[in-house]
């Protein structure tokens, strides 16, 4: 076992335009300060730093306000499927699934799969997992979210996607849809993991895929670990999970792999966010969008990215 080192902890949920019509700034702050908070106790207590993310992942999931699990956006036909992934720098195993109804935890799926031969299922092979696992039926829908999708289908789905956040306001102004939550730990064993749970950008064609159950979206090893969120094309054209932290891999440290990898999504006018973590315990994000809804913990004290100065674009912390 590793020496025992500083956890650190960042989590994010989602990215997009603007926090107005969101349920204002302080109520997202509480839901993901009070989620870092039982998180980082339990990474002092010395879980596992896959354990911790499978947790983080759970609340957020269970946050209605935010686009995964309960409060899942509803696709072209009315239906909600979600898609979500794990990876773990102590095994290097990618774990996923891809369009998973009624089921009220995805990551819980992605978890079991960490130690299974075949560890990425789609929507039928996420559905006979669940079933002999034995899990419960589960109706993600909520009201909001029914209504937007039926506000949307009175407009013949003029938007190309739902509300980032969930929250009476939005209904009236759905247009900024980057819904994502994600969860990157640094444990006490200096092991790095990450999870990304969605329930897709709403209104979507039927079988479409997002990054948050691709390595692209999702990934970790030894040096580096991200989970990004936002337009999930932009994300997979980007591979911008792995460059980041390839670029740490190859020497440079998170900030600058940060930097240049947000500098190149500019030039390709890209649309999402990014959090990711170190080895050494930096902290960071970075964004193309106007805000990212991130939540972290440093050590000493929680911090968040919700009131950042205009043309911030990639912020670090040690």
């Amino acid at each position: 076992m590793k020496s025992q080192v500083q956890p650190k902890l960042i989590i994010h949920g989602g990215a997009g335009s603007s926090l107005h019509g969101k349920g204002g700034l302080e109520s997202v702050r509480r839901s993901l300060h009070a989620i870092v908070e039982e998180v980082y106790a339990q990474l002092l207590q010395g879980v596992d730093a896959s354990v911790a993310v499978v947790q983080g992942c759970q609340l957020l999931e269970d946050e209605p306000r935010f686009n995964a699990g309960t409060g899942s956006v509803l696709q072209s036909d009315g239906q909600i499927r979600m898609s979500a992934s794990l990876m773990d720098s102590a095994s290097g195993h990618f774990s996923g699934v891809i369009n998973v109804s009624r089921v009220k935890n995805p990551i819980n799926l992605a978890q079991v799969l960490q130690k299974s031969p075949d560890r990425v299922l789609s929507d039928y092979g996420a559905a006979e997992l669940a079933r002999e696992l034995q899990l419960p039926s589960y109706n993600a829908l909520t009201e909001l979210r029914l209504q937007e999708w039926i506000q949307e289908r009175q407009d013949n789905f003029k938007s190309t996607m739902a509300g980032v956040v969930a929250e009476p306001e939005l209904l009236e102004t759905s247009n900024a849809g980057r819904g994502t939550i994600g969860v990157v730990v640094l444990d006490a064993y200096g092991n790095l993991a990450t999870g990304t749970s969605t329930g897709g950008k709403g209104f979507e064609r039927i079988g479409r895929v997002s990054d948050s159950a691709m390595p692209a979206g999702n990934y970790a090893t030894s040096h580096a670990a991200v989970s990004c969120t936002g337009i999930g094309e932009d994300i997979i054209d980007e591979c911008l999970a792995p460059k980041i932290v390839i670029r740490v891999t190859d020497g440079m440290s998170l900030k600058e792999a940060m930097q240049k990898s947000f500098a190149e999504a500019h030039n390709n006018k890209r649309d999402f966010g990014a959090i990711a973590l170190d080895a050494t315990g930096a902290i960071a994000w970075g964004k193309t969008s106007q805000i990212i809804l991130a939540a972290f913990h440093d050590g000493e004290k929680v911090g968040d990215t919700l009131e950042l100065p205009d043309g911030t674009d990639v912020g670090c912390t040690l």
